[in-house]
Order: C-alpha cells, then structure tokens, then sequence
C-alpha cells in the first residue's frame, strides 16, 4: 500500500459517512439545532472521568463531548459485548478507555470527516432525533444495553442509507478502538484487528 494512504489526510478526501449531499445538509442543520437547544457543543477536556469512575483520568478530550462519551458508554456494550469483563469496576475502565481511544482516533480525522462524524453524534444526541431517527425514548444515560443493540440492529437493516453508513461508522471506530488495543487480544482470543482495518482507519493504530 503506498505510503500515503495510511496518512490522515488521505481518509479526509473520501466521505467517512458517504453521507452525499442531503445526508450532509440535513446533519448540518441537526448539528446547528442541537447546538441552540443546549447539547454540549465543545470537547470534555481535561480530566473528565466516564461512568463516574473514582480513578481519576489525565485524557483531555480533543473531541468527543460530555454528551458524546454517554453516547459510547451505552453502545459499546452491545458493541463489543461478551469481550467486556462482567467486573464492574474493570468494565468502567475498558469502557472509559475505548473511548479515550475513540476520541484520539477521531481527533486525527481531517475536518471533513471530523465534521461528519459531529452531525451524526449530534443527531444520537438530540432529544427530538434521537427519538424520530433512533427511537430511542430514554435518555443514553438511562439507555440500556438492549436498548442500544435494538438501536444498532434497526440502522444496520434500515433502507436509508445514512442510517446504515452511522451504524458501520460507529461500530468501526469502536471496534478498532477496543480491539486495536493489544491488552484486549488475549482475553478475546483475537489476535488482532484484520489489516484491513487497522488500514481504514490507520488514526487508531496511532493512539492505541
């Protein structure tokens, strides 16, 4: 593969969404009006701990909001499922974690991407269409694992298009973000993403 496809800038010149133009206008306008009816707008930043875990965490989140990280704290779950430990507390730190890991991932995406990826967490967000687009009815906080692999289930067999490219994006980032990591690959008896993923998506390799 030559070299410069594994650099960030290369994924930034493909759609990771493919969202096409009326995919894009329509995350736009749900980003903006999310932004207006409060939805956290501006990365976590330093130091802020997912799951109310007591071990503190240094990770500034570049990212990723405080909205965000519930995001992923309901739907890696059903995501990653039996590979995460039934220990509470070690759960909250695998957790916490991966989406330390998705964050920095993420971060490295050039801005085309970076601003996809901001409409489609702002459209899981937002109480309006996270419950028209979603129909997810609680909140993510209150959301259970069901819940979310009820969700994943519907965008993964939806007839419209930007439904079924959210679900590959945000299995991707997850998958690669948890099992990219080489802690994980023992306890799952996996020996390692496949090439071709840690290829997509070379921003995780970077921060693993």
């Amino acid at each position: 593969m030559p070299e410069s496809s594994s650099k960030p800038d290369t994924m930034d010149r493909r759609s990771f969404l493919r969202t096409g133009m009326g995919g894009a206008l329509f995350l736009g306008t749900v980003s903006v009006t999310a932004g207006l009816s409060g939805c956290a707008t501006s990365p976590a930043g330093d130091g802020y701990t997912a799951l109310s875990d007591a071990r503190a965490s240094n990770y500034q989140f570049r990212f990723l909001t405080k909205d965000d990280i519930v995001l992923f704290e309901a739907l890696l779950p059903a995501i990653v499922g039996p590979s995460l430990t039934e220990d509470p507390e070690r759960r909250r730190i695998k957790i916490r974690e991966t989406i330390e890991r998705v964050d920095a991932g993420i971060h490295q995406f050039g801005p085309a991407n970076q601003k996809e990826l901001r409409g489609l967490f702002d459209l899981l967000n937002f109480g309006l269409t996270r419950v028209t687009v979603a129909r997810v009815w609680s909140s993510w906080e209150n959301a259970s694992t069901a819940d979310a692999d009820a969700f994943l289930k519907r965008w993964q067999t939806s007839s419209i298009g930007l439904f079924n490219n959210g679900y590959i994006a945000l299995t991707k980032v997850s998958n690669v973000a948890f099992y990219g990591h080489e802690d994980h690959w023992a306890a799952s008896g996996y020996p390692g993403p496949p090439q071709w993923a840690v290829d997509a998506l070379p921003q995780f390799k970077a921060s693993a």
